[in-house]
């Protein structure tokens, strides 16, 4: 059952400003393990959890480690604190896999438990000021409210014209590598988006066959 606040709602998450890239808090870390074994969401058991991580970190699970709690759950939680920054990112999309192809198996899909988790990791990302998201399965960059707006309507209007189809997989492509972890690939991104944007200029004006940089030479009034 919702809470009063969502019931009501109260518990509209406000957007913090975005400090967090390249790191993954402590916080981070503790809150993904609990909306996993949150018993009224995705009721995961810590003996589920364990060869996730371990297969992550390859590590191998303590024999000595039978009971769920506290023994399995506090190596769950000793795995995932020290482990490097993107790695905690990693456990994130395959927990959501894991329950996805869970259910998948068993031929009762439970989006709930999926949507869950993905919801509960969005809200945690935009209250604390992470610059990641959760979207189908996979992390990816998060910039301010404003940039994912003009994103979004971006991809939108790109997606709906079959003329496009080309721009929408080069902007999807930017942000793919504006993704990746360790570090953002920022020339790839910046490649992508060129191109995207060169795509939508041929189509624009019917030079098919001419770069970006000719086209902007003889349409000087197109891109101030």
């Amino acid at each position: 059952m919702e809470t009063f606040s969502k019931r009501h709602g109260y518990a509209v998450s406000e957007e913090a400003e975005i400090t967090v890239r390249e790191d993954a808090p402590d916080g981070l870390r503790n809150f993904v393990i609990d909306v996993a074994e949150d018993e009224y969401g995705c009721d995961m058991r810590p003996s589920t959890l364990r060869p996730i991580i371990c297969r992550i970190l390859k590590e191998s699970s303590d024999s000595n480690n039978w009971s769920e709690y506290p023994n399995i759950d506090d190596e769950v939680r000793w795995l995932v604190r020290k482990c490097m920054w993107y790695k905690v990112y990693d456990f994130i999309e395959k927990v959501y896999a894991f329950l996805y192809e869970k259910e998948k198996y068993q031929h009762e899909i439970d989006i709930r438990k999926v949507d869950v988790f993905q919801n509960e990791i969005n809200e945690y990302f935009l209250e604390k000021g992470i610059g990641w998201k959760l979207v189908n399965g996979q992390i990816e960059m998060r910039g301010t409210e404003p940039f994912e707006k003009i994103m979004k309507s971006a991809y939108d209007q790109l997606e709906s014209t079959e003329q496009y189809a080309t721009a929408s997989k080069e902007l999807h492509e930017a942000i793919i590598d504006l993704s990746r972890r360790p570090s953002a690939d920022t020339t790839g991104a910046i490649q992508h988006a060129m191109a995207s944007l060169e795509c939508v200029a041929r189509e624009i004006t019917g030079e098919r066959t001419l770069t970006l940089g000719k086209i902007m030479e003889r349409n000087k009034t197109m891109i101030p």
